[in-house]
C-alpha cells in the first residue's frame, strides 16, 4: 500500500497565518513607507523653494474677504475704484489689473467691526480706506504703521485720524464720518527727525505720523555702517545649499526608518 503524501517541503507559513501572509509582498508596507518618505522630503523641499522664490500674494489676500459682500455702493472705495482706469473690485477690495494685481483700496464700512481684522496689515499698500459705520474702538496708531500710500481714510466720527490732525493735509467731518485726506510726510515738517537718523541714512515716511531711517546707497547694515551692495548671490546660494542639505538629511533618515524591519 502506498504511503500517504507527506507535507510539502520548504519554508512553511507561521502557524495561524492566512494564505499569502508567509512572505512580504512586492510593493508592501516597506516600499510604501519608503515612497511616502521620499514624497514627503520632495514636498518639503518644493515648499521651501516656493517660500524663498515666490513673492507674496498680490491683491490683498485674506483681507479682501474679511467682510462679506462686494464694495458698498457709494462708499469712498467704490467711488475711487469706479473713477480709476484699470481698477476693478474684488470682494471688499479695489485692485489694479495685473500682473501683478496691486491693492488700491479697502472697504470695511458697515461690517460690525469692533476691532480691525487680523489680516489688516495686508492692506498696507492701499491708497483709500473706508472704516465708517462700525462700532470700532480706537485702534493703536501702530495699526497703520507702513501705510505710506494711504491718502484718503474715512473713520467713524468718534475716532480721530491716526497720527492726529497734524499728520494730514485736510480733516473734515461729514455726517457720522470723519475724512482724513492727504497724508503728510513727517520728515518735511520737522527738521528734528533728520538728526535722529545715523550719518549715512535719511528720514522717510512710514505711515500716518510715523517715520523711519533708510540707509543711503551704498550703505547698509546696523546703523548703515557697512558700505557696498548687500551680497544677495552668496546669501541665496548659502541659504539654498542649507535647505537642500536639510531636505536630503530628512529624506535619508526617513528612508532608513522605512527600511527598518
Amino acid at each position: 500500500m502506498a504511503e500517504p503524501p507527506g507535507p510539502p517541503r520548504g519554508r512553511s507559513a507561521p502557524l495561524g497565518a492566512a494564505p499569502g501572509q508567509g512572505r512580504p509582498r512586492p510593493g508592501g508596507t516597506g516600499a510604501g513607507a519608503e515612497r511616502r518618505a521620499r514624497s514627503w522630503a520632495a514636498g518639503t523641499l518644493l515648499l521651501l523653494l516656493l517660500l524663498l522664490l515666490l513673492p507674496g500674494a498680490a491683491g490683498g489676500g485674506a483681507v479682501c474677504g474679511s467682510c462679506p459682500g462686494p464694495l458698498r455702493n457709494g462708499s469712498l472705495v467704490a467711488r475711487y475704484c469706479a473713477s480709476r482706469a484699470g481698477a476693478e473690485p474684488r470682494g471688499r477690495c479695489c485692485v489694479a489689473r495685473g500682473p501683478p494685481r496691486r491693492l488700491l483700496g479697502l472697504d470695511l464700512s458697515n461690517c460690525s467691526l469692533r476691532s480691525l481684522p487680523a489680516a489688516f496689515a495686508e492692506a498696507a499698500a492701499v491708497a483709500v480706506l473706508d472704516l465708517t459705520e462700525n462700532p470700532l474702538a480706537a485702534p493703536p496708531n501702530s495699526s497703520f504703521l507702513g501705510f505710506t500710500n494711504l491718502q484718503s481714510l474715512a473713520v467713524p466720527l468718534e475716532l480721530e485720524c491716526p497720527g492726529g490732525n497734524s499728520a494730514w493735509e485736510e480733516v473734515t467731518e461729514h455726517g457720522s464720518s470723519r475724512l482724513c485726506h492727504g497724508q503728510r510726510n513727517p520728515c518735511n515738517s520737522s527738521g528734528e527727525l533728520a538728526w535722529l537718523c545715523p550719518e549715512n541714512a535719511a528720514c522717510a515716511p512710514d505711515g500716518p505720523g510715523f517715520s523711519q531711517c533708510l540707509c543711503a546707497s551704498p550703505f547698509h547694515g546696523y546703523k548703515c555702517l557697512r558700505e557696498g551692495a548687500f551680497p544677495v548671490l552668496p546669501f541665496c546660494s548659502i541659504l539654498g545649499a542649507v535647505t537642500a542639505a536639510l531636505s536630503l538629511l530628512l529624506w535619508g533618515t526617513q528612508r532608513r526608518k522605512a527600511k527598518a524591519p
